[in-house]
C-alpha cells in the first residue's frame, strides 16, 4: 500500500490556511499532520513531526520564512519546502532559493497552479510561479552585466535581519534572546551593529525601516 505524503502547513492567515487544507483534502495521497502559525512553531513542529513536505508562508510573526527554511534545511535537507508568498520581487525569490526552498509560488495563483507546484516539488523538481520567473531572469541577466553597488541593506546579515524583525514587532532584548537561544549581550551587539550599519538611532526608526523592507506589516 502506498504511504501518504505527510504535510505541514505554516501560515499565519487562518482564511488562507483553511484554503490550503481544503486543497490538500482533495488529494488522497496527502496527509495533513500539523499546522503552524509562526516561524518558531514551524521549527518545533518540524522537529516533532518530521514531515515530508512543507507549505510555508515567507512573511510570518516572530521568525520569518526565509530563516525557517534555512534552519530546517540545515537539519532535514530531504524535506521538500514550497514557499508561498505575496512577494513577487526577485529579491525575495532569490533569498528563498538561497535558503534552500524547492519551490516559490505566489499566493494569488489558482488552485490548479498550486496543485502543479506541489506535484512538481514532490517530484524532485524546482517550481517557480510564471509571473515572477521572467523578472527573476531579467534581474539575473542585468546583474551579470554590471556589478551592483552594495546598499546598507545588503550588508545586514541574516541574523541581524531576524533581530531587526523582532525589534520591529515590539519584542525586548531579553525576549529576543530567549526566542533565538542566544545571550542578551549578543542581541545587544547585533542591535548596535544594525543601527550602525543603517545609521538609525531608535527603535521607532528600526521599526519604520523594517516596514519599508517588508519584514513586518504596517499596523493599521
Amino acid at each position: 500500500m502506498k504511504s501518504k505524503i505527510n504535510i505541514l502547513i505554516v501560515e499565519d492567515n487562518q482564511l488562507f490556511r483553511e484554503g490550503l487544507k481544503s486543497l490538500l483534502a482533495s488529494n488522497t495521497d496527502y496527509k495533513l499532520i500539523a499546522e503552524a502559525q509562526d516561524g518558531l512553531e514551524a521549527l518545533q513542529l518540524t522537529r516533532e513531526k518530521q514531515p515530508d513536505f512543507i507549505l510555508l508562508d515567507i512573511s510570518m510573526p516572530r521568525l520569518n520564512g526565509i530563516s525557517v527554511i534555512k534552519e530546517i534545511k540545515s537539519i532535514y535537507p530531504d524535506i521538500k519546502i514550497l514557499a508561498l508568498t505575496i512577494h513577487e520581487s526577485d529579491e525575495f525569490v532569490l533569498q528563498a532559493f538561497d535558503a534552500g526552498a524547492n519551490g516559490y509560488c505566489v499566493k494569488d495563483c489558482s488552485r490548479h497552479e498550486l496543485q502543479i507546484a506541489i506535484q512538481t516539488v514532490l517530484g524532485g523538481k524546482t517550481y517557480i510561479s510564471p509571473q515572477v520567473a521572467d523578472q527573476v531572469m531579467e534581474g539575473y541577466l542585468e546583474s551579470s552585466k554590471r556589478l551592483k553597488k552594495k546598499t546598507s541593506w545588503d550588508i545586514i546579515t541574516p541574523r541581524e535581519r531576524e533581530i531587526l524583525k523582532l525589534v520591529a514587532e515590539g519584542y525586548k532584548n531579553r525576549q529576543i534572546a530567549e526566542m533565538l537561544h542566544i545571550s542578551i549581550k549578543t542581541v545587544e551587539k547585533h542591535r548596535a551593529n544594525i543601527m550602525s550599519k543603517l545609521d538609525l538611532h531608535s527603535a521607532s526608526e528600526l521599526t519604520a525601516y523594517a516596514i519599508e523592507k517588508n519584514l513586518v506589516a504596517k499596523k493599521s
